[in-house]
């Protein structure tokens, strides 16, 4: 059973979105602002057997992973929507239970730059589906063959650049598996 968000229910609810929530977050919120976690990164570590690929060919998606710090994206969601948004993120990042649901402090990158308490999803080491830091060369191979219910890992990864970018920053090792995805020719026009 994951942790439940410690805030009362009649409180604000705050998500820490670093991957395919920032750009694909799929509930309601009343506001969104870029946000910083410190004690964890965004990490390709991984391996998708379902919304980006499948047990026998597995795809390569994000996970907050320990240390360094990650930028990305808090979500405010009303008090009212609490019990549904953590219902759906349930049900859309714990398909296989890789992550373990925390709260975990955010920094809002706005003035008056304050410190809140966000659901987060933090990867489980001891799961199997931990990948690890693989080198790029690896991960560009399970982001090629990645296919799940969710779409093309190729896209996931590119799309993650894409509203990376659009917060102005950057993830260096993000970019570069990007800038090889892009230069590969595509399959059909």
């Amino acid at each position: 059973m994951p942790d439940q968000p410690s805030k009362p229910a009649h409180e604000d609810l705050w998500v820490f979105g670093y991957g395919s929530l920032m750009w694909r977050p799929g509930f309601e919120f009343l506001e969104q602002v870029p946000a910083r976690l410190i004690g964890e990164h965004r990490a390709l570590c991984v391996y998708s057997f379902d919304h980006r690929g499948t047990p026998e060919k597995p795809g390569l998606v994000l996970g907050l992973d320990r240390g360094g710090a990650c930028r990305g994206i808090a979500f405010r969601v009303a008090a009212a929507r609490r019990d549904d948004v953590i219902g759906y993120l349930r049900g859309r990042e714990q398909t296989t239970h890789v992550y373990r649901e925390v709260m975990r402090s955010v920094w809002l990158e706005n003035e008056p730059r304050a410190r809140v308490s966000a659901l987060a999803y933090v990867v489980d080491r001891g799961h199997v589906q931990y990948a690890g830091r693989l080198s790029l060369q690896e991960q560009l191979r399970y982001v090629r063959q990645g296919h799940g219910r969710s779409g093309n890992n190729r896209d996931y990864v590119l799309e993650t650049v894409r509203s990376i970018e659009a917060q102005g920053f950057r993830d260096p090792q993000l970019h570069r598996l990007s800038l090889m995805l892009h230069d590969e020719a595509p399959l059909h026009r």
